[in-house]
């Protein structure tokens, strides 16, 4: 196959030929978590489903670390390369396995002697406490295979091999499912045996990217004194956008648990956790499509090709809007069809569901666009312009709106809080991308 050529080739053969892996790839991830999710729905209950939304956050605290490095390191590698600077490419590259290694030690350690206390504090309650212990626990003994495929699937990609990266996630994510139906359904390991399905799959997935290294065509290489904390605190910095989508969805989920409990109950988790893994796979596919732009835009931008930069922002833009677009649609009319995927839906539960979805998918067509816009501004070199869309996106307004909009009108204060957030921050991200162009 012939080597693609970032800087020369067709912007839209290069964007439309990253897309498919790229989407694939990110897609598959967010079934780790959903098919656990469905099986544990199933053949748990709805106790189950609830006990590991509760979890969430950790998954995101992991995976979202390995973004840290895997988008802010491989951007880094790309401008580098872009500017014909190999070898400060392979610098970056060794500066963020580093990171990840010794981050991914202290996490684990930190957690396993503080797990009880951190699962309180995330919301569990006496009801769903034994749940949530027995899946965290395996979840947190997983956590550096979860950084490194983070990390692994940002280099590979954009390291001209898209397609194992989205080999390697696939092949984990159907293992993953594989195994949920034979340790829930089959062996009846509960919560156990999702946590360990999902340890398990990204595991082959990261075995699987390892074969990268391997062939002729890699330029992913550790080099003695790549270390350095300048270079360090740059890709933290190019990263930290990506890995504060992450850690606000996880903070988000952590403040929706608690506001539900405490005006619905354990079943407002329940449905919350139907919501937010729906959240996952649109947030897939709109980070497949910033990641499937993302070489593309930093090595022509290394290489000072503003026009090229542009005509593939352009298609981003169109590609994230049209699957946005789609999704609202689906979600405002089939919010029962979508309750039934994960739980079996009592009159109970549909009640409080189908009005909940049909509030909260209104967040999803700027929710995407937010993703899209925050990754152009990484790949550009604007990192302080994805971390501010972000940090408004989840921390700033994210937290404020779910706490104070119920006080005013109840619980559905909490279900059209994000809706209401995610139009404030695209209105912030298009101001910040009209003063860049003004600039630039």
């Amino acid at each position: 196959m012939k080597q693609l050529d970032l800087k020369k080739d067709s912007t839209r053969k290069l964007f439309f030929r990253y897309l498919l892996p790229s989407i694939s790839a990110t897609l598959v991830t967010s079934i780790y978590i959903l098919a656990d999710s469905i099986m544990i729905g199933k053949g748990v209950g709805p106790e189950g489903i609830a006990a590991l939304n509760i979890v969430l956050p950790l998954f995101t605290l992991f995976f979202g670390t390995g973004l840290l490095f895997g988008v802010g390191g491989s951007v880094l590698m790309s401008i580098a390369n872009g500017s014909n600077d190999s070898l400060l490419g392979k610098q970056y590259f060794t500066t963020s396995v580093l990171s990840v290694t010794f981050i991914s030690i202290f996490l684990l350690i930190i957690m396993q002697l503080g797990f009880k206390p951190i699962l309180y504090f995330l919301g569990a309650t006496d009801v769903t406490f034994t749940l949530a212990s027995e899946y965290g626990r395996t979840l947190v003994a997983g956590a550096p295979v979860f950084m490194f495929s983070a990390l692994l699937q940002a280099f590979i990609r954009n390291d001209k091999d898209p397609n194992l990266s989205m080999i390697g996630v696939i092949t984990g994510g159907v293992t993953n499912i594989i195994l949920d139906y034979i340790f829930i359904y089959i062996f009846h390991w509960g919560m156990f045996g999702g946590a360990i399905a999902t340890v398990i799959g990204s595991s082959i997935t990261c075995l699987i990217l390892i074969v990268h290294f391997f062939k002729k065509t890699n330029q992913l290489k550790l080099v003695k004194n790549g270390f350095s904390m300048k270079r360090f605190s740059k890709v933290v910095t190019s990263g930290l956008a990506s890995f504060l989508i992450e850690i606000s969805n996880g903070i988000v989920t952590f403040l929706f648990n608690i506001q539900l409990v405490k005006y619905i109950g354990d079943i407002g988790i329940t449905v919350y956790s139907i919501i937010a893994n729906s959240s996952f796979i649109v947030m897939s596919l709109a980070n497949g499509v910033a990641q499937a732009s993302q070489p593309i835009l930093a090595i022509n931008f290394g290489a000072g090709e503003r026009k090229r930069v542009d005509e593939v922002k352009h298609l981003g833009f169109i590609t994230t809007t049209i699957i946005g677009s789609i999704i609202v649609a689906l979600g405002a009319l089939f919010p029962g069809v979508i309750t039934g995927l994960f739980v079996h839906a009592t009159d109970e539960i549909l009640s409080l569901a189908i009005p909940a979805i049909r509030m909260y998918i209104l967040a999803f067509l700027f929710m995407n666009l937010n993703i899209f816009i925050s990754g152009y501004f990484q790949a550009v070199m604007k990192p302080q312009y994805a971390m501010g869309v972000n940090l408004l996106r989840g921390l700033i307004l994210g937290s404020a709106f779910v706490l104070i909009l119920p006080l005013f009108i109840g619980a559905n204060g909490i279900w059209i809080s994000m809706p209401i957030v995610e139009t404030i921050s695209f209105a912030v991200a298009l101001a910040l991308n009209y003063k860049m162009k003004k600039v630039i």
